[in-house]
Order: C-alpha cells, then structure tokens, then sequence
C-alpha cells in the first residue's frame, strides 16, 4: 500500500475521533410519526379553505361545500352517528386546455379580508398523503409546499382518472431544505396548496372532486441541549414576533 493511502486513512481515523457525536445523530435517529394536517370535520377542522379557478372558469364556478361523507376505507361503513364531513368541489370551464382549480387555506384578517393561511408541517416531513373522490376524469393533482427560505416546492401526487376514494401520497425529495447547521436547526415547511389540472384533450365540463384527511409521515426526533427552549420557534415568535 502506498505511503500516501496510509496517511489519508489515518487522517480518516484521526477525524472520526474528533468530531462530536452529535454531528451525526440527527441522522442516524428519527422517530417516525404520523400526522393529520387536516380533517375538514367540523370539530377539528385546521383551517377554512378557499376554491380559485383558472381564467376559463365557467361563470359562478367553482362551488365548495362541507358535505357528510368518508372514505370506507379509512373509517369503515357504519359511521353515521359521526361527525365526518368532506371538502366538495363542483367546476366547469369554459374551454378545453390545461385549466386548473387552487385549493388553498385562508383565513380572515383583523380587517376581514380573505388570506392564505399555509399550514405549518411538524419535524423532517418524509411524506404527505390525502383521500381523494374522483370521477375519472383525465386530470391530476400537484401539492405546493414552501420551505423557510420563501421558495415554493410542487410535488405530484398523481393522476385522477380513478372512481371513488382513492388515498394519493408523494415522498419528499432530499432536494427540498428541511435542516441546517445553525440553530434552530429545523427549517420548516408549510402547506401552500392543492392544485389540480385539467389535460387538453379532456371533457371540462361538470367535475366533481372531494378531499378528506391530509396528513404527513414525519420524522420528529431533535436533538436536546442546554437552553434548546430557546431556539423552539414558538418561544422565538413570542419573544421577537412583535419586534
């Protein structure tokens, strides 16, 4: 063996002894858990959502409504006696083409105007998945996220042309900044919000869609230290939000 590889082991070994533990615990460590972002159920629901349609949307379009239903698969059949409630959409367009709805969170501000309200993601989010109703039309469904840096991410949860309740997921690419080196170490993310496009060759007339339960896969192990209090983002905005 050469001189020179010798020494660049040694050098290797020399280093895996200095560096602290801690440098890769967060990656060796992860708590998975799962969730819910949203339950459009009336007693728990996160946020109120608002339907936008694209330049060709039909006059009066898109409608939304609360609606009593579930998906089977996730609940079971005989749930009558429960609260559960879905997020409607009903739209038309007034031409073919790659038309689109935005399904975004709002609230009102103290002036009652209309805001988005993005959805904050707990911990080091690895996947985001929600039931959706669908009428087998050829269309499909992007998610937006926006990391702490301000860029917005779209991810493709997939294609539509199913019939009924079908649960849609989409992993999260390590291309997406979700950690950093300086404390607070998590970078968060929010739920923006769902899109879904029309394809050119089809039919844009009378298209039902219902959302139920968004939820997330996510990793929400943090490595402790002395006065990690303070790098806790709600201590941060109630010590500087006003500042």
């Amino acid at each position: 063996m050469r001189k020179g590889s010798i020494l660049f082991i040694c050098l290797l070994l020399l280093l895996s002894l200095l560096l602290p533990l801690s440098t890769f615990a967060d990656t060796q460590t992860e708590n998975l858990e799962s969730r819910v972002l949203e339950t459009f159920d009336p007693d728990t629901r996160t946020t109120d959502w608002l339907v936008v349609g694209s330049k060709f949307t039909s006059e009066g379009y898109p409608e939304q409504v609360y609606t009593k239903s579930w998906p089977e698969a996730l609940y079971g059949a005989n749930l009558e006696n429960k609260d559960y409630e879905v997020l409607g959409v009903h739209v038309k367009w007034d031409r073919k083409g790659y038309n689109n709805i935005e399904i975004i969170p709002v609230k009102k501000d103290d002036e009652g105007n209309v805001v988005p309200n993005p959805i904050p993601i707990p911990g080091m989010v690895k996947k985001l998945d929600l039931w959706v109703w669908c009428s087998r039309f050829n269309y499909y469904m992007d998610a937006h996220v926006r990391d702490s840096a301000g860029v917005v991410h779209v991810l493709r949860l997939g294609d539509l042309n199913s019939i009924g309740w079908k649960n849609f997921s989409v992993s999260f690419p390590g291309s997406i900044k979700q950690a950093g080196q300086h404390v607070p170490f998590l970078k968060s993310l929010e739920l923006v919000k769902f899109v879904i496009w029309t394809k050119p060759e089809e039919n844009v007339n009378d298209f039902y869609v219902y959302l139920d339960q968004v939820k997330v896969l996510t990793d929400l192990f943090i490595t402790r230290f002395d006065g990690d209090n303070l790098a806790n983002s709600k201590k941060v905005q109630e010590v500087w939000g006003g500042k």
